[in-house]
């Protein structure tokens, strides 16, 4: 295992911890954002958060 001082462990934690954050509450908004954007199966009316 790599050895690393105190003060770098630390800070790596808070990435992997934000990172992690980020991923879990941005996962389901990005898959909605990818559907809307891209549509259904060419012919179909564009979808709107109305329908």
């Amino acid at each position: 295992m790599v050895k690393m001082r105190p003060e770098t462990k630390k800070r790596v934690q808070t990435v992997i911890k934000f990172s992690k954050t980020a991923f879990h509450w941005g996962f389901i908004p990005l898959i909605i954002y990818l559907g809307l954007k891209q549509g259904g199966e060419p012919g179909m009316p564009e979808p709107t958060l109305l329908r």
